[in-house]
């Protein structure tokens, strides 16, 4: 007897929770409440944004349409229970049917509304085809995070195809559940907040000190204070790495600003103050490139950076041989007319580009691959923007040393920059070198200006921006140096990201160039001087 008593228990226990697990839903009596007082619609929203939580897939979909019915008058009650006036459609069993008798649309008090707002949304975001409308009715769901029933975010983010969409509905089921009743799934919470260190998420668990809790529960206090702890570490160590970053990233463009400068400076002596607008037109060039592309083949419109290159390039490089040989050949034993001269030539190209383009600034295209960015730690972001010119600088710092360290042209310029009049007297062209060192420190100009393309703002005056930068970090390198010119910009570009925060860039500038200033008085020749002298 004992045998089959325990049977018959064991197989009731094993049957009832499936019993009541498939309980269906009463849909009628739903509606009823729906068309009932306040009381009933409200208890009726609530159980709207239970079932978008937990309910199985037809009630979902049989249910979806109704929290939007209700918002929009479009629920109208009759005597056979309600429809849905913008189908035609019996709410309850979804056949088509007119409304019977006077019909009474229901009128959401201002209690109800956002009940029947969270469940509208609650639905969209289990169940919307777009991830743009699951985004947005996420946003709605945000509002009011106390608000969204048990286990909807976990259903939604199982669910979501979307990866960055996925990560936002993950991140508002963490700060929903620091609201839970359940005090084990407020420390949990906690605790996964606290993994992603950011101000949003410090916020967050600074709010939780004047919480009840953290002044009766030890064990909740203790987590907060961790994790409160755990979010500062992770903030100051973004933010380091984001004053590296910024600061690296500063420094790219320095040096593509500066090495054709070097490169011309240290070769001949002329001071050029045309080699802003160089890098104007070469950022111009780049966007007459994609103008191009965009005409001839869209296809190709993504990659009109890496086609410009030797466009940019050519270009400048053509526009510097051309104002060397027609102009500077003239003026090498008169600096104050080189100076003048190249002043000159800078507002003509400057006031050349204003006639032919406008003032404006022009619009680029963003290529996939400069686009958004990586989260790192805290609120760094590792931008592909700031990357590409990194990466960019370096590739020019790796072809220029290549050419002045291992051609044939390298070797003259570095012999004629040592010294002009034995380079002559054993045979070196330096009339020749001077001009394709000319078009070679232009065309560095010109690629300067391709990288600055994506992340400047390209309008005839961005070259006079760059001007006094650039001459700081060859001054400061030593004239003529590619060495130099790289640590400078990298010392030049990290002061300044540090001094910026605290009293402004053009404080900044002007400590840099104070610093610049008192170094030179010590050491006049700058960081790396040139081996020999100039005649």
């Amino acid at each position: 007897m004992k045998h089959w008593f325990w049977l018959v228990f064991a197989g009731l226990v094993s049957v009832l929770p499936v019993a009541a697990q498939a309980a269906p839903l009463d849909r009628a009596a739903l509606i009823a409440k729906m068309c009932g007082d306040a009381g009933a619609m409200g208890e009726a929203g609530t159980a709207l944004a239970a079932l978008a939580a937990s309910g199985d897939t037809a009630d979902r979909a049989w249910a979806a349409p109704l929290p939007r019915a209700a918002i929009d008058r479009t629920l109208a009650c009759d005597e056979a229970g309600a429809v849905l006036t913008t189908g035609g459609v019996d709410a309850v069993t979804g056949a088509s049917r007119a409304a019977q008798g006077t019909p009474r649309t229901p009128l959401l008090s201002l209690k109800n509304r956002p009940v029947y707002e969270l469940a509208d949304a609650a639905f969209t975001l289990r169940m919307a085809p777009s991830a743009g409308q699951r985004a947005a009715a996420l946003k709605i769901l945000e509002r009011r995070p106390a608000l969204i029933p048990a286990g909807l975010l976990e259903g939604a983010a199982q669910a979501e195809t979307d990866a960055g969409l996925k990560a936002q509905i993950e991140n508002l089921a963490q700060s929903a559940a620091l609201n839970a009743a359940d005090p084990v799934l407020r420390l949990s919470a906690i605790a996964r907040l606290a993994e992603n260190p950011n101000r949003r998420t410090l916020t967050q668990l600074t709010g939780l000190k004047n919480d009840a809790a953290y002044a009766s529960d030890a064990a909740f206090r203790q987590a907060v204070e961790t994790g409160i702890a755990k979010v500062e570490r992770g903030i100051a160590l973004g933010d380091a790495l984001a004053t590296l970053y910024n600061g690296v990233s500063f420094a790219s463009i320095l040096f593509m600003a500066a090495i054709g400068l070097a490169i011309i400076f240290g070769l001949m002596g002329v001071i050029n103050l045309a080699q802003g607008e160089l890098i104007m037109i070469g950022a111009y060039v780049t966007w007459l490139v994609q103008q191009g592309l965009r005409s001839l083949a869209p296809g190709l419109l993504d990659w009109y950076l890496v086609l410009a290159i030797p466009v940019a390039f050519l270009v400048t490089a053509a526009i510097g041989i051309a104002l060397e040989a027609s102009l500077l050949r003239h003026l090498y034993k008169r600096p104050l007319m080189s100076l003048l001269a190249t002043w000159a030539v800078s507002l003509f190209l400057m006031n050349l580009v204003r006639v032919l383009f406008g003032t404006q600034n022009l619009q680029f295209e963003t290529p996939f691959y400069v686009t958004g960015g990586v989260p790192v730690i805290g609120d760094f972001i590792f931008t592909w923007n700031r990357m590409f010119a990194i990466a960019f600088a370096v590739v020019t710092l790796a072809l220029t040393w290549a050419v002045v360290r291992k051609t044939p042209l390298g070797l003259n310029i570095r012999a004629v920059t040592q010294n002009r009049d034995m380079a002559a007297c054993i045979g070196i062209p330096t009339r020749r070198v001077d001009m394709m060192a000319f078009g070679l420190g232009s065309g560095l100009a010109g690629l300067a200006g391709l990288a600055l393309s994506p992340i400047y703002s390209v309008n005839p005056q961005m070259g006079q921006n760059f001007i006094i930068d650039a001459f700081m970090v060859v001054v400061l390198g030593g004239v003529g140096t590619i060495a130099g010119t790289v640590v400078a910009a990298l010392g030049i570009g990290q002061i300044n990201v540090l001094i910026e925060p605290l009293w402004g860039a053009v404080a900044a500038k002007v400590i840099v160039l104070l610093m610049i200033i008192g170094f030179l008085q010590w050491r006049p020749e700058g960081l790396f001087a040139v081996k020999g002298r100039r005649k």
